[in-house]
């Protein structure tokens, strides 16, 4: 199993201890479950970690785009992590959750006017400023509000992490912040420091995702500290936080490499170290902004299988009652997944098939060259692993499909609570007029 929150019990699938054919019946497909004692293990392993190797300054900051629900900010928060949002309805979440929003970070590059103003009035700790407009808002509207605001600035440092090409963000020509190769970081420095109502605590830099190589933010650490020195050296502004961003990967299939986290976050800090030295700079509050290595391993995906068709010479699929509305991924990236029959463990898996959702497209896949047992029929329960970030956040009601609920499992799967209730076509419906 690629989760040590699998096993398998008389050939059937549990999940955190659970039966996930009880769970399937209890609660219908499709169905997300997400393991809550596995959430709350990898938010300890990255608090310990950062402290351990940055100091007690250094802080988790759960990146909520990957899965951002009201229970699940609770969690983040009662685990003493920060809180990056990327949008006035995650802030809405986290202030329904009493996240205290002095320790949420503000991501986006487009943040409207009533985006900033909303989340100022929400007392929001920091905006992640992404370009001079942005920046130019947030002081006129904080000194209508009367407040001196924080903010980090969003640079690209170039680096180019070999990932989907569609989340590497660290590149220069990244639609995201402001690249410091062209000297538009060192200008929206300046920039930043002349205005009135902005406090600029630091930098911030993400370079993308599904990174299993610590080198990555090795190079980019590097490159953000010249920077800082730099900024020293040439307006008299040291930064007092360097965010890191996130992007460690998980694995999905059994090829992806297991990552220890504790170990690669202790070889950043030796290197992040050793470059403030040579620098004679200061060690800045380091932040790392992890959000599908927090959530992705600790959710499961369950469907029933409908149609199984078998075209000969050529190939098969087996339909399930979910698809790219509740899980895009493939259809966006390519995404790999571990697919599984639920109930039918210790049967061999003989049947190579496409799995597909019920959406009217084509590309509604959740995943090729399955390998699944050749007794498959409708109404087996169908396992989708690893699917905790980037599944529900995603989630559409495209063909008016409505979503999946959230159950999360708990105390070693003694307790299994809705989070997320199960939408109907009524809430489907209820904003047509």
């Amino acid at each position: 199993m690629i989760c040590n929150n699998l096993s398998s019990v008389n050939g059937v699938l549990h999940f955190n201890g659970r039966d996930t054919l009880s769970l399937a019946k209890e609660f219908g497909t499709p169905l997300y479950l997400m393991d809550e004692d596995r959430i709350r293990r990898n938010c300890r392993t990255y608090r310990t970690a950062m402290v351990e190797s940055f100091g007690e300054n250094a802080l988790p900051l759960y990146a909520g785009k990957a899965c951002c629900f009201t229970a699940l900010i609770r969690i983040i928060k009662e685990e003493g992590l920060g809180l990056d949002v990327v949008s006035s309805g995650e802030i809405a979440t986290a202030v329904k959750a009493e996240f205290p929003m002095e320790h949420a970070y503000f991501h986006s590059n487009n943040k409207t006017d009533a985006d900033i103003a909303y989340a100022i009035d929400c007392g929001i700790g920091y905006f992640v400023a992404d370009n001079e407009e942005e920046v130019a808002a947030v002081d006129r509207i904080a000194g209508e509000k009367g407040i001196r605001q924080k903010i980090l600035l969003r640079l690209t440092p170039g680096i180019d992490p070999h990932t989907y090409a569609a989340v590497a963000t660290g590149k220069v020509d990244s639609k995201f912040g402001s690249a410091i190769e062209t000297g538009q970081a060192a200008q929206i420095t300046e920039f930043t420091l002349s205005k009135t109502n902005i406090d600029l605590a630091g930098y911030h830099c993400h370079v993308g995702s599904q990174v299993f190589d610590s080198d990555v933010f090795l190079r980019s650490s590097d490159i953000m500290l010249e920077f800082i020195a730099e900024m020293r050296d040439r307006f008299g502004y040291t930064a007092k936080i360097l965010d890191l961003g996130g992007g460690f990967g998980v694995r999905y299939v059994e090829s992806d490499p297991a990552l220890d986290v504790s170990a690669s976050i202790a070889r950043i800090a030796a290197s992040v170290k050793g470059k403030c030295k040579a620098l004679n700079l200061p060690l800045p509050a380091i932040r790392m902004e992890p959000g599908r290595s927090i959530v992705a391993d600790a959710g499961l995906t369950l469907y029933t299988a409908g149609t199984v068709k078998k075209i000969p010479g050529y190939k098969n699929y087996v339909s399930v009652d979910g698809g790219m509305a509740d899980n895009p991924r493939f259809a966006l990236y390519g995404s790999s997944y571990t697919v599984l029959n639920a109930g039918k463990l210790n049967e061999m898996s003989d049947f190579e098939c496409s799995v597909v959702g019920r959406c009217c497209e084509s590309g509604d896949i959740i995943q090729e060259n399955v390998k699944l047992p050749s007794s498959v029929c409708r109404g087996d329960i169908i396992a989708v692993c690893t699917t905790g970030a980037y599944n529900y956040s995603m989630a559409s009601n495209y063909n008016r499909i409505p979503r999946p609920p959230v159950v999360m499992i708990s105390d070693g799967g003694n307790t299994a609570t809705v989070a997320v209730r199960r939408e109907t076509p009524e809430d489907v419906l209820k904003l047509d007029v």
